[in-house]
């Protein structure tokens, strides 16, 4: 592998890994979710989660990553090949099927990330703390065609910082992920000062001990820690397989969800004292990025000022992932065709994403596009690869890999929380998915 494609340094690696991770799901998904189901108790749910998941799939995606040394077609053949049977053009073919959810989720994800740059610029312009933010957000997400120049400006932008490789992931995110943690701080320091957040804190923090016998808790905690760490049988594989060998796979995954918890707290932070005192919907989706919050920065003093803070942290982190989402299938398809050149693969990814993507710019064609990728497409992506490392390939290959640069052995123990524990909750999530059509 040349220098280019290889990351620099651990956090260099960590950082890549984080952005990745932190995305819509840190920043509405998680507040609102924490609104609708009990608080500080889906709160406990939720670290339980990302514990295991940190501890155990997202560290074998990052080892099957290293181990196969490409992105996610190359990883699932390895895996499938260094099984009992040696299946490898069974798990090429597998891998098709993660690798397709995260070009999708890129084409929906690009859209989303043009609305949050419009709102940056109403927000410079002075428009968006002027207007009704709910007509203003009306009069461009329910008209089709109606973001193009943003949209545009987003997967160029994106493909560019592509350009170079791990080097150019690496550089971007060590500024772009260090910015997203300050700017959101500053946030929400500035909302403690609103009169009624302290019920935000409260709502929060103060243990409802009740909710956690409520199943619903459980697994919608579950959902959000298992996206949230982008643990997707696809997008973690490729930042794996630019690893270094001396690297301490758990410890970096410990990190990564470490980090993102963070993010996800400190959005929170942000989103849920501001709705309390303002007696407003935490359950608000994307309404709650671009209306809710924008009503609320409306009525504070510096109120435009920490709008364009907000939503140059957003764009940050939804281009941090924006990037994993393409880097894995850039990586994958040059893998399988190996002709084809870097900038190439990428421009015609780029292609792909704006010429799809921009017949989907109403919310009313995003919104069910995004819901059948996260109810069916990511689920089952993200359990076949679960399946792959923890029951197809030999539990040998998958530790030698786990315990190189290890500052411990991880063994049998390690190797049974992923086996079950992890590959039951893959399977939990996809069925819950299915039998009631929602995205966890």
């Amino acid at each position: 592998m040349t220098q280019e494609r290889q990351f620099r340094s651990k956090w260099g690696f960590i950082l890549a890994c984080v952005g990745s991770a932190v995305g819509m799901a840190n920043v509405w998904g998680f507040p609102y979710r924490l609104g609708m189901y009990g608080g500080s108790a889906f709160l406990i749910a939720y670290l339980f989660f990302i514990v295991i998941f940190s501890f155990t799939g997202l560290a074998a995606e990052y080892a099957i990553g290293r181990r196969a040394r490409t992105g996610t077609l190359g990883s699932y053949a390895y895996a499938w090949e260094h099984g009992k049977n040696n299946r490898e053009r069974t798990g090429t073919i597998l891998g098709w099927i993660p690798l397709a959810g995260s070009m999708c989720i890129a084409i929906g994800y690009a859209i989303i990330i043009a609305y949050v740059l419009k709102a940056l610029v109403a927000s410079v312009g002075g428009t968006l703390m002027t207007e009704d933010p709910s007509l203003w957000f009306k009069s461009f997400s329910l008209t089709p065609y109606s973001v193009i120049p943003y949209h545009l400006i987003v997967i160029v932008v994106t493909i560019l910082t592509l350009f170079f490789g791990a080097e150019s992931i690496e550089k971007t995110n060590k500024i772009m992920m260090p910015l997203f943690f300050v700017i959101f701080v500053i946030l929400a320091i500035r909302i403690s000062f609103l009169d009624g957040a302290i019920e935000g804190y409260k709502f929060m923090l103060m243990p409802r001990w009740e909710a956690l016998k409520n199943p619903i808790t459980w697994i919608f905690a579950m959902g959000q820690a298992f996206f949230s760490l982008s643990i997707t049988g696809s997008g973690m594989i490729v930042y794996g397989a630019y690893l270094s060998e001396k690297e301490n796979i758990v410890e970096s995954a410990a990190y990564t969800g470490f980090f993102d918890t963070i993010a996800a707290l400190v959005a929170a932070l942000v989103m849920i004292p501001a709705c309390c005192a303002y007696d407003m919907d935490l359950a608000g989706g994307p309404g709650l990025l671009f209306v809710i919050i924008p009503t609320i920065l409306q009525d504070i003093p510096m109120g435009q000022l920490f709008s364009v803070i907000l939503y140059i942290a957003v764009i940050f982190a939804g281009i941090s992932s924006l990037q994993n989402m393409l880097e894995v299938v850039a990586e994958s398809l040059m893998h399988r065709f190996p002709k084809i050149r870097r900038k190439v693969m990428l421009t015609i990814l780029a292609l792909i994403c704006f010429v799809i993507g921009v017949n989907m710019e109403a919310i009313f064609y995003w919104g069910p596009w995004m819901d059948f990728v996260c109810i069916y497409i990511i689920p089952i992506g993200a359990m076949l690869g679960a399946i792959s490392w923890f029951w197809i390939m030999k539990k040998e290959v998958l530790l030698d890999e786990i315990n190189k640069g290890a500052s411990k052995i991880y063994g049998d123990f390690w190797y049974a929380v992923g086996r079950y524990p992890y590959v039951i909750v893959t399977m939990v999530i996809n069925l819950y998915s299915l039998i009631n059509r929602v995205s966890l």
